[in-house]
């Protein structure tokens, strides 16, 4: 990863952007003297969120609102940021959807939803920003999986599915890169403190720690990296120490109260 005076007048795209991690993240990189492109699906959100950049780092900041679950959505954005003659050094696929409660009581549409926002989106813009990234040996991509990658979760099942996949994903892809001058690493936080995820659940981050994390991922060498050491612990727990049916059936322990009370 560059130094702040390198990251200076270089462009970085984050989705999700507009609250919660993504906008910690932002601020972050706005501080490193980054250009930004933020995406989220609510445009007066993001204009807040740009105002304010601006005001604070005197940076370029630009908006899309976009809903990256929608088909297309992904060729949609990066036909928009090659119109506009902006060149990704850095990619921050944020944006996510959680379900909780049991598949059997869920919408359907809505599960699909998940998966297209949570995986396909993050695949699709990776692969459609990557080659220039490849071609120019610099660049970095940061996919937010989950600690929920590590283990199947009972009553979040498409959630945690979903970011089993961004982990392998971005496992595979920094392997194909890692000799190319790009950086391509998965960072999963667990319970964090954001709009998207108001229930009580033990051990939960703020925000800024994830984005802390984040920075601090850009500047390392593997391909996946967990947000804090409690984290990092229960995911070496449940994705190396247990079985898959011993790690399924605490989850489901763990999780039943949190989804449905009881």
């Amino acid at each position: 990863m560059k130094t702040k005076e390198e990251m200076r007048r270089r462009t970085a795209v984050v989705t999700g952007a507009a609250t919660g991690i993504g906008a910690a993240i932002t601020e972050r990189l706005a501080r490193q003297g980054m250009h930004l492109v933020l995406v989220a699906r609510d445009g007066a959100r993001l204009e807040t969120a740009a105002e304010q950049l601006r005001a604070e780092h005197g940076v370029q900041v630009s908006t899309f609102a976009l809903d990256l679950s929608h088909q297309g959505a992904p060729a949609r954005l990066a036909e928009w940021l090659t119109g506009a003659g902006t060149e990704v050094d850095v990619l921050v696929n944020n944006a996510g959807a959680i379900l909780m409660g049991p598949i059997a009581d869920s919408d359907p549409a809505r599960v699909r939803g998940l998966v297209d926002l949570n995986a396909g989106a993050v695949a699709e813009l990776t692969a459609l920003v990557l080659p220039a990234m490849v071609a120019r040996g610099t660049g970095a991509i940061v996919n937010i999986a989950s600690t929920g990658a590590y283990a199947p979760a009972p009553y979040m099942a498409a959630y945690a599915a979903s970011k089993a996949f961004v982990l392998s994903f971005t496992q595979a892809v920094w392997a194909e890169t890692k000799t190319t001058g790009v950086r391509v690493v998965a960072v999963s936080p667990g319970p964090t403190d954001t709009a998207m995820n108001t229930r009580r659940m033990p051990g939960k981050r703020g925000p800024d720690s994830v984005a802390d994390t984040v920075m601090s991922a850009l500047r390392g060498r593997g391909p996946a990296v967990v947000d804090g050491r409690l984290n990092a612990f229960q995911t070496f727990v449940f994705g190396r120490l247990l079985s898959a049916s011993a790690a399924t059936r605490t989850a489901e322990r763990i999780l039943r109260k949190a989804a449905l009370g009881n």
